[in-house]
């Protein structure tokens, strides 16, 4: 699932299903990401250090992903499709 801004820059729906290459990591995950769609490489993380944007989260089992190393293994039920992977976007105001 993607954030609105995301999801129009692709051109897509915010909710996106798509068969794997056998991703099982959040870096391979967002990998196939960008290479699916690739006018979001450098949205989600930075192009250079493929470290993740400040303003979006990973989200997936009712919990944040965010803080996780990029190596680290998706849970069982997102590689089943039971449940998604969610990158959300920060809302900041006063």
């Amino acid at each position: 699932m993607f954030p609105y801004h995301l999801a129009n820059l692709a051109g897509v729906d915010r909710l996106l299903t798509f068969e794997s290459d056998g991703a099982t990591t959040i870096e391979g995950l967002l990998d196939e990401i960008e290479s699916f769609y690739p006018s979001l490489r450098g949205t989600i993380r930075d192009q250079s250090t493929k470290k993740r944007r400040a303003f979006l989260r990973y989200f997936a089992c009712q919990e944040d992903l965010s803080n996780l190393p990029e190596s680290s293994r998706l849970p069982d039920e997102v590689l089943n499709g039971e449940e998604p992977f969610i990158i959300l976007a920060s809302i900041s105001g006063g």
